[in-house]
């Protein structure tokens, strides 16, 4: 069973070794070098101080992966987006928890002020199953950056692709991710 709550900093250490695997091995991030758990908890806390999920998911109680929302860009007119983060264990792709961990954030986006959920797709060997993954739960493509990764050999491209969360054009009903 499938179990999504909010992360807590005892989670840290797991994520950042699911994290760093995917920096090591895989496509999902470009990062190159797998961050330290003081900078992944750095990085939780400045998600957390946005008042955005950050979301751990379980398998019959095994950590299966995690799913995080942060500020699209960080200069205030962009408050009103979010891009949205989904990582899994090896051993758990396949089962239903990216979809569980992305339904649970797109969930937890529905608050006042936000308009847009981001995802930026990288190819490689999950990229596809991604693009599938974020199509099924509403969210459309609306562009690609070409060749602007290099990582693994390669030249790797991002899809772009945004589920709109509020998409009427009123004026913004809150502050967005900006905290006062």
């Amino acid at each position: 069973m499938i179990t999504i709550r909010d992360a807590v900093e005892s989670d840290l250490p797991l994520v950042t070794a699911l994290y760093g695997r995917e920096v090591e091995l895989g496509t999902a991030t470009f990062e190159t070098d797998p961050p330290s758990l003081e900078e992944i908890t750095r990085r939780f806390r400045a998600v957390r101080g946005f008042d955005l999920p950050w979301l751990i998911a379980t398998v019959d109680g095994a950590f299966a992966g995690y799913a995080y929302a942060t500020p699209f860009r960080p200069r205030p007119a962009y408050r009103y987006a979010v891009e949205e983060s989904v990582y899994v264990e090896e051993s758990a792709r396949g089962r239903g928890v990216g979809r569980t961990l992305l339904a649970a954030i797109i969930d937890r986006s529905h608050q006042p002020g936000l308009r847009h959920l981001i995802a930026a797709i990288s190819e490689g060997a999950t990229g596809a199953a991604s693009i599938g993954l974020h199509s099924a739960l509403g969210f459309r493509k609306v562009g690609t950056y070409r060749q602007v990764g290099w990582k693994h050999g390669r030249w790797l491209d991002v899809t772009l692709m945004q589920l709109d969360l509020a998409p009427d054009s009123a004026p913004p009903a809150g502050s967005g991710w900006l905290v006062n």
